[in-house]
């Protein structure tokens, strides 16, 4: 789950929206399986939104009021996201994705697993924020083990900055949350440093928090765990 920053969108018009590829530096798109293209072909139609510089009526996309919408940032293949909506069928997800396979897989996912609370968009999260969300129509967001760019030089690229902290509290509710889970313990420390300076925002505990129980344990992580390698989560409110 490494959400891409620094996209450039540049598709081929007469592609149809889960064909379009995302072109940029960081972004390695890799093969589709069958078992993806057809989920693709045959999901996208009803699960998919295509990104557009209007604002999208969450509500109206999900065909239902009074849930929750939670907005989850790079999702990779989307197990966890996946996972997530089954244990939590009240809430709505939008999941954001720049990486055509993984837009595929949890697509695939969604089909056998007959789940209906999950919308997908492929595109750069910034401009999705920027410009298809409005203002104040949040309820969480999701950062599961972003890129941590682990070399200094790298820092730059990292999705967790100030800037774009501070974008995410515009479109929070007030009492909305944001939930960071990262495996590397620098960028913890970064993650913390950063939420920790937005003064919209209430850290929920004294520094990290416990893994929610709505956050399943990834096959990556589970094998990091029996290394040794620690995982952090936090998890700040929108005050």
């Amino acid at each position: 789950m490494r959400p891409m920053t620094e996209i450039d969108q540049t598709p081929d018009s007469s592609e149809a929206p889960y064909q379009r590829r995302i072109r940029s530096f960081v972004l390695r798109q890799g093969r589709l399986t069958k078992g993806q293209e057809r989920a693709l072909q045959t999901a996208w139609p009803t699960f998919g939104i295509e990104y557009t510089d209007q604002a999208l009526d969450v509500n109206q996309a999900f065909g239902r009021t009074e849930s929750k919408k939670i907005l989850e940032i790079g999702f990779g293949m989307g197990d966890a996201t996946a996972k997530i909506a089954q244990t939590l069928p009240d809430c709505d997800f939008l999941a954001v994705e720049v990486h055509t396979p993984g837009v595929g897989s949890l697509l695939k996912l969604m089909q056998e697993g007959d789940i209906h609370n999950i919308r997908i968009i492929q595109h750069d999260a910034v401009e999705v924020l920027q410009n298809m969300l409005a203002d104040g129509s949040l309820d969480g967001v999701h950062i599961f083990f972003p890129d941590p760019w682990h070399k200094k030089r790298h820092h730059k690229r990292r999705l967790i900055q100030a800037e774009f902290v501070k974008l995410l509290c515009t479109k929070l509710k007030a009492g909305a949350y944001i939930h960071v889970a990262t495996d590397w313990q620098e960028y913890a420390e970064w993650v913390l440093e950063v939420l920790q300076g937005e003064p919209q925002l209430q850290n929920t505990a004294s520094d990290y928090a416990e893994k929610p129980s709505y956050r399943p344990l990834t096959k990556f992580e589970n094998r990091g765990l029996k290394l040794g390698h620690g995982v952090w989560d936090l998890v700040f409110k929108r005050v």
